[in-house]
């Protein structure tokens, strides 16, 4: 059967894209190992279309499709940059969107056996981390040394947990097995794990009363004390952003090149109404390798990080890139999470599995937090985090008799 032949193939492609593109990526050192796994995701995906009876694609993946189209003619229509960076930032902000809708569309089930394997592979890496993570007491850059970067080790502890809970039946016992596997990318000393860590935490701990979870006052509440807990945990870092308060230090760090793109990003916004500036051309990768006009229209060609010949920081985060699809796509870019939440929630009150609904909620968070200082979104880690979640909402479509319809 097509099923058993899609549940058999796309596990093997979840397993080497969790291993190699995302614990060992960072290790290895190959930049272009999400690309090569997004391409076979990708053929999997048409292979799946074509065999489906009347070439069925999800509604909401042609909508999404679309707006990009959209923005890909518009970026072309008003030149905002060389094509070969257009097509290229194309590719890059499209590929998280595809993780998911591709893996979605895919319906992959993994059997109890596969679970299990995969449970080893969390804790066997969980292991890995740890030894990683108490060595780094000792000596501060061995993190850096064996994974390439510190957000790298806290993203492979949060993809550890969370594939560990999605494998693992919704228990009190691996509930706290997930909480301690977290726990491990404590040794990142990252403030913004610090803040999905309490998120996740939190979460866990109201994971009994969300059955009963109702659109009210409290409700509203009770989000509105986690948000605040977690902008107080990152409070230092997100003074650093977003207020123009650097000294000669943060500018070293590249913390002034950051505080510049958001600042700058509101500039683009209004003067590239509805819908932005276009592919390629402000606080993405694309517009540095192909350096935009528009860092010499804005006055920061002269800042150190984000100049022509040192463009390191120019994609070091997400929500300034938000500029180039204007306010119309900031919308669109948060009512896709809106969307896949609420889906998620919906499906949640016909089977009452809280585990997915968390999985989503946690996912998003993550998604959410990370892109206040860093482009994992579309980085490696965006994309794997993407296809975790289309699997978990996957797997809880299926646990329900009525199927929801997307």
């Amino acid at each position: 059967m097509l099923q058993d032949f899609i549940n058999k193939n796309f596990f093997f492609l979840f397993i080497f894209t969790f291993i190699f593109g995302l614990l060992l990526y960072g290790t290895i050192g190959f930049d272009s190992m999400d690309e090569i796994f997004a391409l076979l995701l990708l053929v999997f995906f048409i292979f799946g279309i074509f065999q489906s009876k009347g070439w069925y694609v999800n509604k909401a993946f042609i909508v999404t499709l679309s707006v990009f189209l959209f923005y890909l003619c518009y970026s072309f229509l008003i030149g905002s940059n060389v094509k070969s960076a257009i097509i290229q930032d194309f590719i890059i902000q499209f590929k998280p969107y595809l993780a998911f809708f591709a893996t979605y569309f895919l319906y992959p089930l993994f059997s109890p056996k596969q679970k299990d394997i995969l449970r080893i592979i969390c804790l066997f890496f969980a292991a890995i981390l740890l030894a990683i993570g108490l060595a780094s007491l000792h000596n501060p850059y061995i993190i850096n040394d064996l994974m390439f970067h510190r957000a790298y080790y806290a993203a492979c502890a949060i993809a550890i947990a969370l594939v560990f809970y999605f494998c693992s039946p919704d228990t009190a016992t691996n509930k706290l097995l997930f909480v301690v596997l977290l726990s491990i990318g404590m040794f990142s000393t990252r403030s913004k794990f610090y803040g999905f860590f309490m998120l996740a935490v939190m979460l866990i701990l109201l994971t009994p009363y969300i059955r009963n979870i109702r659109l009210n006052i409290k409700t509203i509440l009770a989000c509105m004390l986690v948000v605040a807990l977690i902008v107080v945990v990152g409070w230092e870092k997100l003074d650093l952003y977003f207020a123009i308060s650097g000294t000669e230090d943060e500018v070293e760090s590249g913390l002034i090149a950051r505080m510049m793109l958001y600042k700058t990003s509101i500039d683009v916004l209004i003067d590239y109404l509805p819908f932005g500036s276009g592919f390629g051309s402000f606080a993405s990768y694309a517009s540095g390798v192909h350096y935009s006009k528009l860092y010499y229209q804005y006055g920061l060609d002269s800042i150190w990080g984000i100049n022509k010949t040192d463009y390191a920081y120019i994609a070091d985060t997400y929500y300034p890139c938000l500029a180039q699809f204007g306010f119309v796509g900031i919308f669109l870019f948060f009512y896709f999470f809106w969307f896949l939440l609420r889906k998620s929630y919906l499906l949640f009150k016909k089977n009452q599995q809280t585990k997915y609904f968390i999985i989503t909620l946690l996912i998003i968070g993550h998604i959410l937090i990370e892109s206040v200082a860093d482009a994992t979104f579309t980085s490696h880690r965006g994309f794997f985090m993407m296809m975790l979640l289309g699997i978990s909402i996957a797997e809880q479509k299926q646990l329900n008799k009525n199927n929801f319809t997307s």
